[in-house]
């Protein structure tokens, strides 16, 4: 007991030595002083890729829970003059007192994102749902305490083609959502963004889509994953001089999320004196390098040697002497005053952009889809592989409408169950269809996979919000109830690649 309490002491005092950041206009500044903060930052992940994938399979490292390869990779992290690191997966249930507490120590931020490789929100079946909803309030429980926690991704280059915008609407919802429950759990202020690829064809749409309407709805801050500099290019080629003009009006911090492009090896990273330098640094915070470790892409600033030591690239010689040359003098807090902070005009659908600003995809509401589905008769039979899921929607949405389990970003039209699990939505789907057949056996059976249960009787709460999203399951929902500290489990996500082709017709 009494070596925990001096470790608990020791991680105070590693944090009352780190001044939190904080965002007032289009600027991150120091909180207990007038100075502008620049994000030097390293991509800090291994065998993870920057769109948000593993190697090939779920597992990932969560790189602050392994005191060792901390204690290995902080001095070096110092020696290139890194201010932020940016983790893509953590785990939340795991302990990251010591790692924060010693990048606490070196003067380093961390930018998390709050999705892993099976959870998050997926570009081609996009849905905002109860088991997501917990995984990244888990993640923000995980790390608001941490006075060095700059602030979260609530996605990364999510909607990367003109095809996939729709499912922008989903994590502008998840971006709100966050926002409410860091605000409604009196947590210190800290900023939600985005990540986005550098595409043509949605560039400007996305930048303006995520900081239009409401303020309560849009980003605190907009990371940008931009690889155009390529060997010894320049402001004008690589395309910097365009980025930066059309966010010179822009009310939120930008920065760059991920820049280094590896075309040209070795990399020397002349965009770094740009980036920082007088053309670049009232528009732009700083960026994060990608990446710290060497893997298959050849994107390293070191190689993995062991547990304890690494060896340092090529491309590290060049970065350092790049990063630790810059020194941006910025502005002064006390005598900034925003001009910039008009919100964007939100981009009209078309076949250009598919997301509708308004409505947003409703909060995720578990208690809503936990009382449907206590209170539903006609239940999938407990034989019945996920796998098989999709099997059972294709038939059961030819029999009836399945419109109280969709969620469409271009319309806006989101049924009442459609951020529930798949288990719960089938339930719903199937339970509707045997009311609709006066509750006859033969209509739940669809060859054993579903069967009869006694239902539980829907009262007080329960039995408002279900009446406020009807028997069809497209009324009003009440998502008063969502924003707490229950915690569920984390592994009910739908099996990709099959729901999707069950309810592919209804968007």
């Amino acid at each position: 007991m009494k070596l925990a309490l001096v470790a608990a002491a020791l991680v105070g005092t590693a944090f009352a030595n780190i001044d939190p950041i904080i965002i007032k206009g289009s600027k991150f500044f120091y909180s207990s002083n007038n100075t502008q903060f620049y994000i030097r930052g390293v991509a800090y992940q291994q065998d993870y890729s920057s769109n948000g994938t593993t190697d090939g399979s779920t597992s990932y490292i969560d790189p602050l829970s392994d005191v060792t390869t901390c204690k290995r990779d902080i001095p070096i992290l110092q020696d290139l003059n890194t201010n932020t690191i940016r983790v893509y997966a953590v785990d939340p249930t795991a302990n990251h007192d010591e790692c924060m507490s010693l990048l606490a120590d070196a003067g380093i931020y961390v930018i998390a994102d709050l999705s892993d490789p099976t959870q998050s929100i997926d570009r081609n079946d996009p849905r905002w749902e109860t088991s997501l909803y917990t995984r990244y309030t888990n993640v923000i429980d995980a790390f608001a305490g941490y006075k060095n926690t700059l602030g979260f991704f609530a996605g990364n280059e999510v909607s990367n083609t003109v095809s996939t915008t729709d499912a922008s609407a989903f994590v502008k919802a998840a971006v709100r959502d966050m926002k409410a429950y860091i605000k409604a759990k009196s947590y210190r202020s800290m900023g939600v963004g985005y990540a986005t690829n550098d595409d043509s064809t949605i560039r400007v749409n996305m930048a303006d889509y995520f900081n239009c309407g409401d303020t309560e709805d849009g980003i605190d801050f907009w990371g940008y994953n931009i690889y155009s500099w390529c060997g010894d290019s320049s402001y004008k080629v690589s395309g910097y001089q365009e980025r930066t003009e059309e966010f010179s009006n822009y009310s939120v911090p930008v920065f760059f999320a991920e820049y280094g492009c590896n075309e040209v090896q070795p990399r020397t990273f002349t965009e770094v004196k740009a980036l920082f330098g007088d053309e670049m640094n009232d528009v732009w915070s700083g960026g994060i390098v990608y990446m710290y470790f060497q893997e298959s892409n050849n994107y390293g600033l070191v190689s993995v040697i062991d547990s304890t030591s690494v060896s340092k690239m090529t491309d590290y010689t060049y970065y350092s002497s790049e990063i630790n040359a810059v020194s941006p003098t910025g502005t002064n807090k006390a005598s900034y005053t925003p001009t910039n902070s008009a919100l964007q005009d939100c981009p009209a659908v078309t076949s250009d952009w598919l997301a509708t600003a308004t409505p947003l995809p409703p909060t995720p509401n578990s208690e809503l889809c936990s009382c449907m589905n206590k209170a539903a008769s006609c239940v999938v039979d407990s034989s019945v592989s996920s796998k098989d899921y999709a099997d059972l929607f294709s038939v059961l949405c030819g029999l009836t409408s399945c419109a109280g389990v969709k969620a469409n970003g271009t319309t806006g039209v989101y049924g009442a169950y459609g951020m529930c699990t798949p288990e719960q939505q089938l339930n719903f789907v199937l339970n509707k269809y045997y009311s609709e057949q006066s509750s006859a056996s033969t209509a739940c059976d669809f060859s054993g996979s579903a069967t009869i249960t006694s239902a539980a009787s829907a009262t007080g709460t329960c039995s408002s919000m279900i009446k406020a999203a009807g028997t069809a399951g497209t009324g009003t929902v009440t998502t008063s109830a969502s924003v707490s500290t229950t915690t569920s489990s984390s592994g009910a996500g739908r099996p990709r690649g099959l729901f999707i082709n069950a309810l592919a017709h209804l968007v």
